[in-house]
């Protein structure tokens, strides 16, 4: 059975033998619903690369502290998956930052499309990024990721601009397209984007300004996917050929 995995801020310096503490809402989830207890055993990662599993050697209130018996430090994978999500309609964005960190994406960004249907602005934006936020930190725990995502504030199309020319390989899927996303040469290192658009698709403008910034629009097959999934199953089509699956 696997370890249970917490998240902590930082394990900087920290080696074998050394008592790391762990506070807040992820030792009051350990303790008071988890009911962690001394002498089991836990995974701790600082989502940065480093995770140590160690002994837990004391538990309070709202914290506990685990004794480090081993320590791992991981590279960060390559190449590097950015998703564009535009803005699902309910809670089908936090659907899509859940399966899309499970995959392995390494950024996500929220994407403010013309045609979305969903609107963050206000304080609702505030809180509705910190729930993918919330959504990709537990995740990222669940699927035991070393290096956790990154999700950025809500972009604008013009901003998005800088994201597809920042990449090695960019891509816009659009069931319209007759380039398959399978033909395409899949880069070993660097940055691949995936732009996946709204449930009432993206505006030919859009289409436009991204192609014109150095995105490829291409077809994941003759099924339309939902919003919320397409981006999932582009991104494990383009890790299945990268040595990241290998």
């Amino acid at each position: 059975m696997s370890l249970p995995v917490h998240l902590v801020e930082s394990l900087a310096g920290v080696v074998v033998g050394s008592v790391v503490e762990v506070t807040g809402d992820e030792a009051h989830h350990a303790v008071a619903v988890r009911r962690l207890r001394e002498g089991e055993h836990v995974v701790l990662t600082d989502g940065r690369g480093t995770s140590v599993t160690g002994e837990v050697a004391s538990t309070g209130k709202r914290l506990f502290t685990v004794r480090v018996v081993s320590v791992d430090v991981s590279e960060r994978p390559h190449p590097a998956i950015t998703v564009v999500q535009a803005l699902p309609k309910g809670d089908r964005g936090e659907l899509a930052v859940e399966v899309l960190t499970e995959v392995g994406v390494d950024r996500i960004v929220p994407w403010a499309a013309s045609r979305s249907v969903a609107v963050w602005k206000g304080e609702r934006a505030a809180k509705s990024l910190a729930k993918w936020q919330a959504t990709a930190r537990e995740a990222g725990k669940q699927s035991r990721r070393s290096w956790l995502p990154t999700v950025t504030p809500l972009a604008t199309t013009d901003s998005l601009t800088d994201v597809v020319r920042e990449a090695d390989l960019a891509v816009v899927l659009h069931e319209d397209a007759t380039a398959p996303l399978s033909a395409l040469d899949v880069p070993a290192s660097g940055r691949i984007v995936v732009v996946v658009g709204p449930e009432g698709g993206i505006t030919p403008d859009e289409l436009a300004l991204l192609e014109g910034a150095g995105a490829l629009t291409v077809r994941l097959g003759d099924e339309v996917l939902r919003t919320s999934t397409a981006g999932v199953v582009a991104v494990a089509a383009l890790l299945s050929r990268t040595e990241r699956w290998a």
